[in-house]
């Protein structure tokens, strides 16, 4: 069975050994996403049977799966993007991998709005993709450890472009960032359909 949100006692599980399963749909390919809800740009499909490696687990938009109806979504780094965990066979009821952190934050902006972002945590990188022409550009607006902020990363570059820039985070330190549109300025933009805050890691 696959796991349906629930969480183990405690919090996170640790990271000791790879957590796997297979893909299950009833026979169309599964879209990968680039976030952990079905509105974010499918980067990828998967086919049924897939046998996949699952880095981390996150709480995201509802789907109705192969088993059954749930908001857990598994982060397969070999397909770089997110799954619904109501599509994936484990074996098990229960949660199986940890929490997702380090290199596998995500997000995209909030409503009818075209802007998604990733924070790279193995170089420091935020990428920021443009999927729609919806009148305002992509924008990830971050703060440090320490509160220092915001910092603004855009893509002005219109529907179906991505902005690829390094940013300075101290090793081990954290980041703090929300996906947004508006309109690029050189000051203080008036940021719109900001998505939930995330925290990551520069490792």
């Amino acid at each position: 069975m696959a796991t349906i949100g629930v969480l183990a006692v405690g919090g996170a599980l640790e990271a000791s050994a790879a957590a796997t399963g297979t893909v299950k749909t009833a026979g169309d390919p599964l879209n990968v996403r680039r976030a952990p809800t079905t509105s974010a740009t499918a980067v990828r499909t998967v086919a049924s049977g897939t046998a996949v490696t699952i880095d981390c687990q996150i709480e995201g938009s509802s789907v109705a799966g192969t088993y059954g109806t749930g908001t857990l979504w598994d982060y397969v780094p070999a397909l770089g993007g997110y799954i619904s965990d109501t599509y994936v066979y484990t074996g098990r009821d229960e949660r199986i991998a940890p929490d997702c952190g380090v290199g596998s934050g995500s997000g995209q902006c909030a409503g009818a709005c075209a802007a998604e972002g990733q924070y790279r945590s193995s170089d420091s990188h935020f990428l920021v993709y443009d999927t729609n022409s919806d009148g305002y550009s992509a924008v990830v607006a971050y703060w440090l450890k320490g509160g220092a902020g915001p910092f603004y990363v855009w893509n002005s570059g219109g529907e179906g472009t991505k902005v690829d820039k390094a940013v300075t985070v101290a090793h081990g330190s954290w980041v703090f960032y929300k996906v947004c549109v508006a309109n690029y300025t050189t000051g203080k933009p008036d940021l719109k359909s900001c998505s939930d805050g995330l925290t990551d890691f520069a490792a």
